[in-house]
């Protein structure tokens, strides 16, 4: 008799053994998949970071006009480095950046339409780049790329578009003056500011980010 119960103990550890190892195999699976589902609570989280990155960016218009090549970037790299960057080691998970995009350019479409074009675009190749290159945002430093990198590009863009691309008439103000009429040293400059500001912005992200973990306000 006690060896029967010995013997049903034994496989009842063995199976919970076997059903602890197939969870954490198919938690283990579902971390390393590139693609994976959207929850509403995703959704919201990078809502909101879109939503923070808006509200602190409320001083556009007001430096918008001011002729100097990428002031703009320059007055706005920390937030629209440092929001992305807690909303992707959030939500770590491929198109979350373009998602946080979308919501802005909803709103910065009204002000600057090839604005609202030129951070989806951007968005999109950092996106692709972070995939290639770190196959997700699993790790930390896929988060730190893209918010560095996110925002300086849209000046090659506009520098490019406004240079070559567009057809001005000099009603638009003095913001597309900036960009024809700015020299190579110049542009070149301001674009280093630019990603050293986002680059301090997205360490300080990462460091926000993790400060949330550890004491269990942002949970991944």
């Amino acid at each position: 008799m006690a060896n029967d119960d010995i013997k049903s103990l034994t496989e009842e550890i063995v199976e919970n053994s076997n059903e602890n190892i197939e969870i954490k195999e198919k938690v283990r699976d579902d971390t390393n998949k590139i693609f994976k589902k959207y929850k509403i609570k995703d959704i919201v989280f990078l809502a909101i970071m879109a939503a923070c990155m808006l509200v602190t960016g409320a001083i556009m218009p007001l430096v918008g006009q001011i002729p100097v090549f990428g002031i703009v970037q320059v007055c706005l790299g920390l937030q629209f480095s440092i929001f992305p960057v807690i909303g992707l080691m959030k939500v770590r998970k491929p198109g979350a950046l373009l998602f946080m995009s979308l919501c802005c350019g909803i709103v910065l479409v009204f002000m600057n339409s090839i604005m609202f074009f030129c951070i989806l675009l951007c968005a999109f190749i950092v996106e692709l780049l972070v995939i290639l290159i770190f196959r997700g945002y699993n790790k930390d430093r896929a988060s730190l790329f893209s918010g560095i990198f996110y925002f300086p590009l849209t000046l090659p863009f506009l520098y490019v578009y406004y240079n070559f691309l567009y057809s001005w008439s000099g009603e638009e103000g003095e913001a597309v003056n900036a960009f024809i009429g700015s020299s190579a040293g110049v542009a070149v400059g301001m674009s280093v500011a630019v990603l050293a500001v986002c680059t301090l912005g997205s360490v300080i992200g990462v460091l926000i980010a993790r400060e949330l973990k550890k004491s269990g306000v942002m949970k991944r």
